[in-house]
Formats: C-alpha cells, sequence, structure tokens
C-alpha cells in the first residue's frame, strides 16, 4: 500500500465515528455542518441496506443462480457520498462495482441481477427517467471513462454547462478503480477531458487492490496526483468516510457544471470482499491486513457518529427491518427470473441484423439439432 499523505487527505469521521475534521477537510466543514439529521440517518441508511443486498447476491451466486457478482463490501461510503452528492440532471457512469449509486438514483436492483444472470445485455435502460441518468455497467475496465468523457464533451458542444446556473446545468461523474486507473482508456479519457472542459468527476475507488496485483505494484505515488498531471484539480479523500465522499464530490460536480473542467478524486477505500465471487483473496493478502481494514468499516463508522448525535434505537431498528426485506425480495425475484431462450443471446448485440451473428445462431442450431432428439 502506499502511504496516505495525511495532509492531504480530507476526513471528517474518525473510525470510531468521532468527528475530528482534518486540515484538508476545512474547506468543507461548513456544507457538512449544514447536514441535517434526515440527510446524515439518509446516508446511513443507503449503506446499510445495500449491504443487505450485496450479502444477498453474493449468497445466490453461491448457490448457483447468478453467474458472478462483485461485491461492493467495504466501499459503501466512497458510493452513497458520492451518489447523493450529484444533482437529478446529473449523468453517472458506473464500473460494475456500483450497486448503490444505481439504488439510489432509482434503479431496481433486480435488474443488476439480471446482468449477473446472463439474461440482459445491459440491464436497465439509461435514457428512461425512472433510472435517474444512470448508465448501464461496464465490465470492460476503464472504458466507461470514454463514454463519460464523450458524453461531457456533448454537454459542452450542446451548451448543457457552464451557464451559471446549477440547477439546470448538467454534470457526469464516472467511476472506476486502481487497477483500470491503469488502462490507456483512463489516461485518453483524461487527455480529452481536460482538452475540451468537460463537467467530469473522474471518480476513482482505490480499494487497494487490482484482482491480485497490490496498488503499490501499479503506481509509486500516490493515484489522485495522476489528474493533477493532466491539469486537473485533484483531491484525496477517505473513502471510508461518507461525508468527506459527500461534500467533496459536491463542490468538484459544482465547479465542473459552472464551467471549472474536469475534477479528479481518489477515494482511499478497501474492498473487504473478494474481487468477484470468482476470486480467493485469501491467495494474495493477509488476515491482518483485512481486519485493520474492518477496524476502518465505513458503516460502523457512521453507526458510532449517529449514535453520539443521539439516533434512536428505533432508528437503527427500522433499517435493519428495511435491509431485510430488500434482502427476500432479491432473493424471491431472482428465483422466479427463470433462463432465456435459445435464441435470445443473439438479440441486441448489434443495432443491426449482422451475418456473423447470423452464421452464429445457425451453428448453435444445427449444434442441438444433432443430438439424438433435437434440441431439448
Amino acid at each position: 500500500m502506499i502511504p496516505v499523505d495525511d495532509h492531504a487527505l480530507v476526513r471528517f469521521l474518525e473510525a470510531d465515528g468521532t468527528f475530528a475534521p482534518s486540515p484538508a477537510a476545512e474547506p468543507y466543514r461548513e456544507a457538512v455542518e449544514s447536514l441535517g439529521d434526515a440527510d446524515l440517518e439518509t446516508f446511513y441508511r443507503d449503506m446499510a441496506v445495500i449491504r443487505a443486498f450485496d450479502v444477498q447476491a453474493t449468497n445466490l451466486q453461491r448457490q448457483g443462480q447468478l453467474a458472478l457478482w462483485p461485491p461492493s463490501h467495504g466501499q459503501e461510503a466512497a458510493q452513497v457520498g458520492s451518489a447523493r452528492a450529484a444533482r437529478a440532471q446529473d449523468h453517472l457512469f458506473p464500473s460494475y462495482r456500483e450497486h448503490v449509486v444505481t439504488k439510489i438514483r432509482g434503479v431496481d436492483p433486480i435488474d443488476i441481477i439480471r446482468v449477473m444472470r446472463g439474461l440482459t445485455h445491459g440491464g436497465w435502460d439509461p435514457t428512461d427517467p425512472k433510472n435517474g441518468n444512470t448508465h448501464i455497467y461496464t465490465l470492460v475496465l476503464g472504458s466507461q471513462t470514454l463514454h463519460a468523457t464523450g458524453f461531457g464533451m456533448g454537454l459542452v458542444f450542446d451548451g448543457r454547462c457552464g451557464t451559471g446556473d446549477l440547477d439546470r446545468d448538467e454534470a457526469v461523474i464516472v467511476y472506476y478503480g486502481d487497477g483500470a486507473s491503469s488502462q490507456g482508456d483512463v489516461h485518453e479519457a483524461m487527455v480529452f477531458a481536460n482538452s475540451y472542459r468537460t463537467p467530469e468527476v473522474f471518480f476513482l475507488q482505490n480499494n487497494q487492490w487490482a484482482i491480485s496485483v497490490p496498488v503499490a505494484t501499479q503506481s509509486r505515488s500516490p493515484l489522485y496526483k495522476r489528474g493533477e498531471g493532466y491539469g486537473m484539480p485533484s483531491t484525496l479523500i477517505d473513502g471510508n468516510d461518507v461525508l468527506a465522499s459527500w461534500a467533496v464530490t459536491r463542490t468538484a460536480l459544482d465547479e465542473a457544471r459552472a464551467g471549472g473542467g474536469p475534477q479528479a478524486i481518489e477515494a482511499m477505500t478497501y474492498r473487504l470482499g473478494a474481487h468477484t465471487t470468482s476470486d480467493d483473496p485469501t491467495k494474495y493478502r493477509t488476515s491482518d491486513e483485512e481486519e485493520s481494514w474492518r477496524r476502518r468499516d465505513p458503516i460502523a463508522r457512521m453507526k458510532a457518529f449517529l449514535i453520539g448525535r443521539g439516533a434512536s434505537e428505533a432508528f437503527f431498528a427500522d433499517v435493519d427491518a428495511e435491509s431485510q426485506a430488500l434482502a427476500d425480495d432479491v432473493r424471491t425475484r431472482t428465483n422466479a427470473l427463470g433462463g432465456l431462450e435459445r435464441d435470445d443471446m443473439f438479440a441486441h448485440v448489434y443495432s443491426e441484423q449482422h451475418p456473423l451473428i447470423d452464421e452464429q445462431r445457425q451453428w448453435l442450431a444445427d449444434y442441438e439439432a444433432s443430438f439424438e432428439g433435437g434440441a431439448a
């Protein structure tokens, strides 16, 4: 792990939930202190509920209901804070682990399940207003940064940003990880973003591991400094502190939408679960490392902070009930999804009829017909 630059790190909550803003957090302090109990409790509810969903989805994969599952366990604060910081008109480009980001914006969690079950190429329609301008998951590492930058360039060309109206000007936020930050797509996206001054926030979730490769192998210097190298303001935050994530992302998005050009945020967090359910993290990291990060758990941290502010037992009981209800609902609806018809896998691969797809469809039909009795 690269040593954390404590002088640059924006943090409001210590690991034990104590409110103790770091020196770098002071410019954002007024915004955080303006948050009311309802806002703070919403942050906690978002994190707790999505973890219950995440655990349930992991269990469903282990039981053969999903082909794959990428857990978000441990990264909830970075995601909740940044998603809640976005305005309604903003466009969000996730990678494939931003489960709570999509839920906050209105995507039905079962649509994520459908993707990981192999029932759909996309999961949801990003142009449907109910999905809150949330673009679909991208499993090709880093490619979503190009999509986001291209969209941001379109906003510039169409005059949909930089007018000074924060309630109407649009911005873009794109999520990617420390592993993806080594992809060429990310660097090309940053070049074009800064050249065209896109209203964009590059939100890097540094969860310390690119599958089995530690971040120290990928970079000899803090990753947020890469944004600075492309000429964009770059901020390092404690990604396990939902208040830091919210405050810094809110400011960065508003500066970007107002014409300040792209911004970069590195959220220092940790993937407590496996990279995906096909991964075994015990093969490459130690239990001592995992335990040190469990002591910085973002949900436990926020709970301690809320208790210190006087949050009631009834509130936490209500959150627990909502979490269990979502988990139960997801299990029920997943079991009812069923499978695909044979030809469904060939639909929507290309926008128009394609000879290669026709050839593959025919090959599969002939292959199945070659067995005694024909296709099942």
